[in-house]
């Protein structure tokens, strides 16, 4: 008997130490933020916290970030001091608007010991992004974040280079002088094609711009002539010829063109320059000397810039102004302020003039100077600086045979800024996933390749990465129209009409198009088919007009509505630009625009009547993406939604395959993303949950 009861005990003892085990292994405990696993039993408290974070994360991924902040609250009450959920409750609200709540739980996690440096620099970037307004940010001088030999490992890339022409996707365009061709080449300095020109070839290829119609048009200095080709280089048709006439040229150097579509050509041989319509057609030249003007000596760089021409000669080292039509305005700078002046392009609302191995800011009203970055005492001559889609600088250096691409001191110490936006784990172990890359100051870096990222999962290297996309290939946009309802607006009924239509007519069908009435509450009132709105008729809103609207309700409708649009998206307002009373009522400005700014949504402004929008107003075009646009403005509102497709997009897509185990969908799985462009990287951390099983 005694026996038994041993044998009774020990079979209880063994009992006991495998369902211990047992629980160990399925109810993984997150402890020190959820997501470690120890041997310990789950306590309840843990249990209720583990499942409301799970419940809280997807709600996340899945765009419901004020589901996901109750998730994350409740999950705190039993655990309140777990640092996971204190991040990610900061995420939620970060999201949603609302930064300054999202400050404060990282901080207190940081606080905790939690995140290490990426927290700490998280909290940084986003504290420093609340400051707007910091002019002296333009006048920051740049430093080399990298650069692209013509010379690697012996062989002949490029020879000659004198312009660069950054392109809207990350890819540039050279013109190399000396070996006569035209090259694309990506962000990483990959060349992606090469092109010699017609049958005759380039002869001497100098500048390249971007017309407004989408082509490419480059001079030919040995030619004397310049070449029109289309978006990806192949040749369409020459433009002028030799002489001296109106429409002829010798030796053309760099090019500009204005809004009208009217062409400058820097004409060296013969000392003017030489205007084009669109076309391609002759107009006039003007530079030559008159009775108020000395003439140009040796013209280089041209510009336009607020309807007038600016204009560099090398001779006398100095930079004239004339209008449009050719006339002689004044004299920017002193005779020798410049050695060797080249190139003149646009950058921070001034000029940047290349002059031998310097880049010099010149404002165009005072003629003031800043030294934005020289390269050094090498031989050197820098011909064309000119600032690319991720606000970096892309300088060509003809002597040295090297583009240099530079930024600003702050943003090379910063690095990037690299948030992981959604996870879909929904065929596990198949892992997709979506990351927006970022500057300190949420510019989007667009250009970025399969070889710009490294993705683990635990600290270990992924299995079977891809690179899937990039939003800044998408060439359609989702978009939601709010039209104010106030009273005063409601007077202009053709006005908003004829917004709606013609904002409707330019979208793709297959694109998603919301109609949303601001009155006192908000309505949305069509989702669908741009083409269901193209009979429309304001009187068909639901929505009455009203004393007092809600803008700020019904910016909060359309951006929720967005979040899982379409990675190129925007809202636009469609008002008289007046506010009333209670227009921005529950929600500050500052939420509004970290709410678009977080969500990479743009906000425009269509005004219906010829007076200045109010200040609020003014501000969410200021701090966003978007434009104000007048409703009859001559080149209509067709061109609106190209301009938000246009606008750059940082978000990129990869895919894995997970070996992490998912305790059946228990386990809280970790990854990690680390971004590299040139001397800059970025990195971030998430995690997901498998499916349950």
């Amino acid at each position: 008997m005694e026996m038994k009861k041993s044998t009774v005990k020990k079979s209880i003892f063994i009992l006991a130490a495998l369902f211990i085990a047992y629980n160990s292994f399925s109810q993984t405990t997150y402890s020190a933020g959820l997501n470690t696993y120890d041997n310990r039993i789950r306590s309840a408290e843990e249990g209720f916290a583990a499942e409301e974070f799970r419940r809280g994360v997807q709600s996340y991924y899945k765009g419901s970030y004020n589901e996901a902040i109750v998730q994350f609250e409740k999950a705190l009450s039993y655990l309140p001091d777990d640092n996971l959920i204190l991040e990610w409750l900061g995420n939620s609200y970060y999201k949603s608007g609302m930064e300054g709540s999202a400050l404060s739980y990282w901080q207190t996690a940081s606080n905790n010991g939690y995140g290490g440096l990426l927290l700490q620099n998280k909290i940084e970037i986003v504290r420093e992004r609340r400051i707007t307004g910091d002019s002296a940010d333009k006048l920051m001088r740049l430093s080399e974040a990298g650069s692209f030999s013509g010379l690697l490992d012996g062989n002949l890339i490029f020879s000659g280079p004198v312009s660069v022409l950054p392109n809207s996707d990350g890819t540039m365009w050279v013109t190399a002088y000396n070996s006569n061709e035209l090259l694309k080449i990506n962000l990483n300095g990959l060349v992606l094609n090469r092109i010699t020109g017609p049958l005759t070839g380039f002869d001497r290829p100098m500048d390249i711009i971007h017309l407004k119609n989408g082509n490419l048009l480059l001079s030919e200095s040995a030619g004397n002539r310049l070449c029109l080709l289309d978006s990806k280089g192949l040749f369409q048709k020459y433009i002028g010829s030799k002489g001296r006439k109106v429409g002829e040229m010798v030796g053309p150097q760099y090019l500009a063109e204005d809004d009208y579509g009217r062409i400058y050509v820097t004409d060296f041989g013969n000392r003017r320059v030489d205007v084009f319509d669109s076309e391609g057609n002759g107009l006039f030249y003007f530079g030559t000397k008159t009775t108020s003007f000395t003439g140009l000596k040796c013209p280089t760089g041209i510009a336009v810039y607020n309807d007038s021409i600016f204009v560099a000669d090398e001779d006398k080292g100095c930079i004239y102004e004339f209008d449009r039509s050719g006339n002689f305005i004044r004299q920017l700078v002193e005779d020798n302020t410049f050695k060797k002046p080249e190139a003149i392009k646009i950058y921070q609302q001034g000029l940047l003039v290349c002059d031998q191995n310097k880049l010099i800011g010149v404002e165009a009203d005072t003629g003031a100077l800043f030294e934005y970055a020289r390269t050094g005492n090498a031989p050197s001559r820098v011909t064309t600086a000119i600032e690319d889609v991720n606000n970096n600088v892309i300088v060509s250096d003809f002597v040295s045979n090297e583009i240099y691409i530079m930024s600003k001191m702050q943003e090379l110490i910063g690095g990037l800024f690299v948030q992981i936006e959604n996870v879909d784990a929904s065929a596990f172990p198949n892992v997709t996933f979506e990351i927006k890359v970022e500057n300190r100051h949420r510019q989007p870096i667009v250009g970025l390749q399969a070889n710009n990222f490294y993705v683990s999962e635990n600290k270990r290297p992924a299995a079977q990465v891809q690179f899937v996309g990039a939003g800044a290939n998408n060439s359609g946009a989702d978009i939601t129209l709010i039209i104010d309802r106030s009273s005063t607006s409601s007077t202009f009924k053709g006005e908003i009409e004829t917004a709606v239509k013609e904002i409707a007519a330019s979208m793709k069908t297959n694109n998603t198009l919301r109609l949303i009435s601001a009155s006192a509450i908000p309505v949305l009132e069509y989702v669908g088919s741009p083409e269901g709105v193209k009979n429309f008729n304001l009187e068909s809103l639901k929505n009455p007009e009203a004393k007092k609207t809600s803008i700020d309700l019904a910016l909060r409708l359309a951006i929720n509505d967005l979040i899982n649009a379409d990675r190129k998206r925007s809202v636009i307002f469609i008002s008289d630009g007046l506010i009333t009373s209670s227009s921005f009522e529950k929600y500050t400005l500052a939420e509004m625009s970290s709410y678009l700014n977080n969500n990479t949504i743009g906000f425009s402004f269509v005004q219906i009547s010829q007076k200045a929008v109010a200040s609020e107003y003014d501000y969410l075009i200021s701090n966003t993406s978007g434009e104000l646009y007048y409703v009859y403005r001559p080149e209509s509102l067709s061109s609106v939604v190209n301009d938000i497709i246009n606008q750059p997009n940082g978000i990129y897509q990869l895919s894995y395959v997970s070996s992490l185990p998912t305790n059946f969908g228990e386990n809280f799985l970790p990854l990690e993303i680390e971004v590299y462009l040139l001397n800059r990287s970025g990195r971030a951390e998430s995690g997901y949950f498998a499916p349950l099983e």
